[in-house]
């Protein structure tokens, strides 16, 4: 486990109790900024070897700064000497005192005894595991800062309020333990020591529980700005959610991607994958799909998940798709074929896709996000008397995936055909129905039959009943007070109809004698952006905050090929699977109206 190269770049901090020493100088103090007491890590108890060569301490004697609270906009002194006494096993420093109004006010909290606690910030460049422990046999620190928070003995780790790492427990104060190691401290009882290993575990489950979530979401500086104010694993879930549905992300989200640059995007060919697929003994054509490969095995490891045949990064789905699609194979081979002649199925245009969606990519097991339900209640109370006591109530919003799949039967001559057309026509026509399909389950989903749950059948959403088939504006004006109510308004909100809806709402008028009609210029209705897409069922209009809907993706699509099924007429069957799931944080934030005759 090579733990120094995970490490690498990285900047660490731990906290000391100081033993200040003030010299003749009034403004130079004299302390230790290291021991060798073990830190809890995500990885295990980290232990800063203090043998002779371990630290280098060029950067400290290269008139490093002292900072306040490691904030680096508050240099409050520069570090004029350091050293390291192998002896006792600490790390020591001779500081000078800025003669700034605030260096002043911290160098006098620290004459009073007020301020007593040092941190300094480091990073690990080699590192070797000594039974439980891993220990840093090469260490580099760079700046040392006096902190207003006090270390924690127990756990071993300290974090400041505004998120700046006051990181991890040092020694205990000189004056009464000054011998470092936590093993060689006679007063801990075993009880203690149980505790703090039991404290110990959970932190590291806590810290790599948040790295994981937050690095597959691209959200690593959030990471760690939560580990360093103490919150839970469930709380960084629900953070994370609220990054998400804040900016609006769109489907398909960029956090599970693989790094694909855009020449490897265009370079990506379903037609090699499946050709090699539907041949596994035909080499030319497994060397020729390395690079298909190698792409699908980067995202196999990036989904956590083995793939069935061919999984296609998420990248490649995004491109863009400019050659048109034929409605028979026979059409895309052919010596003066001309793609722009080419008349394209007509399908729904997607629903969802716009209206901002959140999107968590890259999922690898079942994802359960805490919700609160509830509030707790204030209570008048009359002089010495006490309140009632009162508790919020949460429950959880569960995503599970589900694996929607289509197939299509392409002839092996088409397959062999080198026509960029046929590579066109193939991905844009598979990654086009999984992709619609997905959009309508988000809308209409049944929740059983191995389908996502929909908005329409989601228990506690506000519901709009017109009294004709094309509502009045009154009826739509309604959806949005509805929500309104709940003090469900908490984002962009947009209407989404279909087109037949939308014809008829163009021609309703608003009832206001002003020759005003419900769907008004510009594509507005009740001066919200109103989209159009045929997803939607006839009669329906649905009004939402749309970032509260979560779409969950397990996956990039799965490529099969069964070359088998129809071998006789030399016909290859390429089958397509995508894991999603839906789920809805607040019903409240979403209204769907529907004509009752």
């Amino acid at each position: 486990m090579d733990l120094s190269r995970d490490l690498e770049g990285q900047l660490l901090k731990r906290s000391e109790v100081a033993d200040f020493q003030v010299s003749d100088d009034e403004r130079s103090i004299e302390f230790p900024f290291s021991s060798e007491f073990p830190v809890a890590r995500y990885f295990g108890n980290e232990v800063l070897s203090h043998e002779r060569g371990a630290a280098d301490l060029g950067r400290l004697n290269d008139a490093a700064p002292v900072l306040f609270n490691h904030d680096p906009n508050k240099v409050i002194g520069v570090v004029e000497r350091a050293w390291i006494d192998d002896k006792v096993k600490r790390g020591y420093v001779n500081v000078r005192f800025s003669k700034n109004a605030f260096a002043q006010e911290v160098l006098a909290d620290v004459r009073d005894g007020v301020l007593r606690n040092v941190s300094f910030g480091y990073a690990i460049n080699d590192m070797e595991q000594r039974g439980e422990d891993f220990v840093a046999t090469r260490w580099s620190p760079y700046e040392v800062s006096v902190v207003s928070i006090p270390a924690d003995p127990t756990v071993g780790v300290g974090r400041a309020l505004d998120a700046q790492p006051a990181a991890s427990a040092a020694s205990p104060t000189p004056e009464t333990e000054p011998e470092v190691p936590m093993e060689n401290t006679p007063d801990i009882s075993a009880v203690r020591a149980e505790a703090a290993q039991e404290a110990a575990k959970a932190e590291r489950s806590r810290i790599s529980g948040i790295t994981a979530l937050t690095e597959k979401h691209g959200m690593a500086d959030l990471g760690r700005q939560l580990i360093e104010g103490g919150r839970s694993l469930d709380e960084a879930r629900a953070a994370v959610l609220d990054k998400l549905g804040a900016k609006v992300e769109p489907v398909a989200e960029k956090a599970a991607d693989i790094g694909m640059t855009d020449k490897e995007v265009r370079t990506f060919s379903f037609q090699r994958a499946i050709n090699a697929l539907a041949n596994p003994q035909d080499r030319k054509l497994w060397e020729a799909a390395a690079f298909e490969r190698e792409c699908s095995e980067a995202a196999a490891a990036k989904a956590g998940k083995t793939a069935q045949g061919i999984m296609v990064p998420n990248e490649v789905l995004r491109r863009d798709l400019t050659v048109g699609t034929a409605s028979a194979a026979g059409d895309l081979v052919g010596v003066d074929f001309r793609p722009g002649s080419f008349i394209e199925l007509l399908r729904n245009r997607s629903a969802l896709a716009g209206l901002g969606v959140a999107s968590l990519t890259g999922l690898s097991g079942n994802v359960a996000i805490p919700r609160q339900t509830g509030a707790a209640t204030a209570y008048w109370v009359a002089e010495s008397g006490a309140p009632t006591e009162s508790n919020q109530t949460v429950d959880q919003v569960n995503m599970s995936p589900k694996t929607v799949g289509a197939f299509t039967d392409y002839s092996r001559r088409l397959m062999l055909q080198s026509s960029i057309d046929v590579e066109q026509m193939i991905r844009q026509d598979l990654a086009t129905v999984l992709a619609l399909e997905i959009d309508r389950v988000g809308l209409y989903g049944l929740g059983n039959s191995n389908q996502p749950l929909g908005i329409k059948l989601t228990t506690g959403i506000n519901t709009e009943d017109f009294g004709a088939a094309t509502p009045t504006y009154a009826e739509v004006v309604s959806m949005e007070s509805k929500i309104a109510a709940d003090n469900a308004d908490i984002g962009a909100m947009a209407y989404l109809m279909n087109a037949s809806m939308r014809g008829a709402l163009k021609t309703k008028d608003k009832g206001t004698d002003t020759g005003a009609y419900v769907f008004e210029p510009g594509g507005t209705v009740n001066g919200y952006s109103a989209v159009v897409s045929n997803q939607v069922a006839s009669g329906d209009i649905f009004f939402a905050v749309w970032s509260q809907l979560i779409m969950g993706m397990w996956s990039g699509l799965d490529l099969t090929v069964d070359p088998y099924t129809h071998s006789t007429s030399g016909t290859v069957r390429v089958v397509a699977l995508q894991d999603v799931d839906f789920a809805v944080r607040h019903p409240e934030s979403f209204c769907r109206g529907n004509n009752t005759l």
